[in-house]
């Protein structure tokens, strides 16, 4: 089975959340898979020497445009969360128990996250909001909330972040597609083209 499409992104990104809208129906259609791997992207930004979009002066202004502008072309529902960025640690080590425990509900869980925020307005920088999701999944949010504390959970978190920057990722969404890198959420018709046809 051809190897799943690896998708580096961080809750707190408005393009990784529309991208994430998208991806799995390419990626079903050339019979891949989404390996969803949450990073914190302050942690790259630290080495890059960038900062979240919407601090940037003048840029920011454009990002708040654009975010919303692309979420309609998508079709995506959108509403500019408050505050915003947020802090995802807690919403990452999630996912990662999840995973790791083999949960149906991961991917689940990713999309719920995503859009509480970036649809309902819910801020998953909040321990006890990350709970509450989980809890409308079906999943012990005692026994998730839990697991984020686990040691084990926020070293392979660490790992997750050391693996991406070694691999060059500065930004999210960053995608590689059989170790071909593509940033950015507007890359979704370059990822189909070399899914269906290989390099060009």
């Amino acid at each position: 089975m051809p190897a799943p499409i690896e998708f580096f992104f961080d809750f707190s990104s408005p393009y990784s959340y529309l991208l994430s809208e998208k991806i799995e129906a390419v990626a079903t259609r050339h019979g891949r898979s989404v390996a969803y791997k949450p990073i914190l992207l302050g942690a790259a930004f630290k080495v890059t020497g960038m900062a979240p979009l919407v601090e940037v002066p003048v840029k920011g202004d454009y990002s708040r445009r654009d975010f919303e502008r692309s979420a309609r072309f998508h079709g995506v529902a959108f509403r500019m969360p408050t505050p915003f960025p947020v802090g995802t640690v807690t919403a990452a080590r999630a996912l990662l128990w999840l995973q790791g425990n083999g949960s149906a509900k991961s991917v689940p869980f990713v999309h719920k996250v995503f859009r509480a925020y970036f649809a309902e307005g819910r801020n998953i920088g909040e321990p006890v909001v990350v709970g509450e999701i989980a809890t409308e999944l079906g999943i012990d949010g005692a026994d998730l909330r839990a697991g984020t504390q686990e040691p084990a959970i926020k070293d392979r978190l660490k790992a997750r972040v050391d693996e991406a920057i070694a691999r060059g990722v500065f930004g999210a969404p960053f995608v590689f597609v059989d170790q071909e890198p593509f940033w950015g959420h507007d890359r979704l018709d370059q990822i189909d083209r070399w899914l269906q046809y290989g390099s060009f």
